[in-house]
């Protein structure tokens, strides 16, 4: 019996951890998908086979009322902030104001975040950067990638100094090599309510719920503000 997942990056460390238990004890195996959010929406409309749905709570709540995920079936994982980092053991430009933000951007030889039309991240950053004038400016410096788990990797291995990257926190926290510097400031604060829901052509609704339930449950709750998911009581 197969369990498929589309779900955005930012899930990614908290559905993995729990794969192996959650399979042996439903003798089931889970197919995961992480990628941009609009992505694997796009994936769902075009037919993709789904059982569980993870993205930010509006897309899943416009999905509901399409008809395209079961009412009732909505439950928040909590928020995911967007953060900015750096290579592992690099210099932590200092990233608390706007002005902060162009300098370090400036300095960079590289600047890495995910896809700036797709991706809850991306879109959000790509705004940043024309609000700071800096879209121009440093276009060639720009390196794009599907979502922010492969931005993050990408910028892991890239052995240029100078690097910078920008994706929800959750992406990187769980990326080996890089390290999490801060969030952007205040004035440019990206905080995305992360939720899922059963489509309604899920082929494993009763299995997918059960799984639902462990990933919203409390049992989860530190896993979850480990991976830099902030919770709502």
């Amino acid at each position: 019996m197969e369990l498929c997942i589309l779900s955005g990056g930012a899930a990614a460390g908290l559905v993995n951890p729990l794969k192996a238990d959650f399979e042996a004890a439903h003798a089931c195996q889970i197919h995961s998908t992480f990628s941009a959010v609009g992505a694997m929406k796009e994936k769902l409309l075009a037919g993709e086979p789904c059982d569980l749905l993870i993205l930010t709570q509006s897309l899943i709540e416009g999905l509901i009322a399409s008809g395209h995920v079961r009412a009732g079936s909505l439950a928040a994982l909590g928020v995911v902030k967007t953060g900015i980092a750096v290579k592992a053991g690099a210099a932590r430009p200092a990233i608390q104001t706007r002005a902060d933000l162009q300098a370090a951007f400036r300095a960079a030889e590289g600047i890495y975040f995910p896809d700036p039309k797709l991706a809850t991240a991306g879109i959000h950053f790509f705004k940043v950067l024309q609000t700071l004038g800096l879209d121009v400016e440093l276009a060639d410096r720009f390196r794009t990638f599907p979502n922010g788990a492969t931005a993050m990797a990408a910028m892991a291995k890239d052995t240029g100094a100078n690097l910078i990257g920008c994706t929800q926190v959750t992406e990187i926290k769980y990326t080996a090599g890089i390290d999490l510097i801060g969030l952007l400031p205040q004035e440019f604060e990206l905080a995305t309510v992360y939720a899922l829901g059963i489509p309604t052509t899920a082929q494993q609704p009763e299995l997918a719920q059960q799984l639902a339930q462990l990933l919203a449950g409390s049992s989860t709750r530190e896993l979850r503000m480990a991976g830099g998911f902030e919770l709502q009581d």
